[in-house]
């Protein structure tokens, strides 16, 4: 069922666009809750899984389980990089993952097979801030 597009959905897809990286929904509702919008976290959850199923964002569970979302900039599948300390993330193809998800689903009798691989590790600036400070303790 295809969803309403209110302005509470226009807001969120507008703070899920200025965002850096992914967010969590609390985060994206203390944005909002911050800008006064009067939008509740049920509409931003809402939102968010109305604009993951369409395609217009991507979606992800965190290294602690938590679901995170960001404005999707790539259409078609693909995969991610993903900076554990600041956020930032770099869409990225991956070809040998896709060979080896299909050979693997073939190998085990399954087809029309479907697979998310995120990357999570710390971008340049990150791991060097991580190292100087390391360094200076």
């Amino acid at each position: 069922m295809a969803q309403r597009n209110t302005w509470q959905r226009e807001r969120v897809r507008e703070a899920l666009d200025d965002a850096r990286g992914f967010v969590s929904a609390q985060t994206l509702h203390a944005t909002l809750r911050e800008e006064n919008t009067g939008i509740g976290l049920a509409t931003v959850y809402r939102a968010l899984a109305g604009l993951a199923s369409s395609g217009d964002a991507d979606s992800l569970q965190s290294p602690d389980g938590e679901a995170l979302y960001r404005a999707c900039s790539t259409e078609g599948h693909h995969h991610h990089l993903i900076c554990r300390s600041c956020g930032l993330t770099v869409e990225i193809e991956a070809t040998d993952v896709e060979a080896w998800a299909h050979r693997t689903a073939a190998l085990h009798g399954f087809t029309a097979a479907e697979h998310v691989v995120d990357i999570f590790g710390l971008c340049t600036p990150c791991a060097n801030r991580r190292a100087a400070a390391e360094g200076s303790a």
